[in-house]
């Protein structure tokens, strides 16, 4: 089954940096464009999910949202198995869930997310 396995997250001060991880597995890495999303505290449902960037799968970022334009940047690396996100310049309005994501078309673009990552920035 697929598993998308997020880790990286942690407390930061405004201004700092964190890169986060998810290593998947479960499905053909190299075909599938990987995407970030995160939710802010408080924001529980689904459809509060924020999308972060998407890259695709030859490794060609798409999409950032514009709040974190210029700080994040998106990459993978197929050989591990494994999408990152640098985040530089943290601000607290950062500060949320983040959760990595996949629609697989070999699974018929069904809807898989990791169990998330806590990134909390605060002085």
């Amino acid at each position: 089954q697929v598993q998308l396995v997020e880790s990286g997250g942690g407390l930061v001060q405004p201004g700092g940096a964190l890169r986060l991880s998810c290593t998947a597995s479960g499905f053909t890495f190299s075909d599938a464009a990987m995407n970030w999303y995160r939710q802010a505290p408080g924001k529980e449902r689904d459809l509060e999910r924020e999308l972060v960037a998407t890259i695709t799968e030859t490794d060609r970022p798409i999409y950032y949202t514009d709040s974190v334009k210029g700080r994040f940047t998106i990459s993978r690396d197929n050989a591990e198995n494994t999408v990152y996100l640098q985040m530089n310049s943290l601000q607290p309005e950062d500060t949320a869930v983040y959760y990595c994501n996949v629609r697989p078309r070999e699974l018929r673009f069904r809807n898989y997310w990791g169990q998330g990552t806590l990134v909390t920035v605060s002085s």
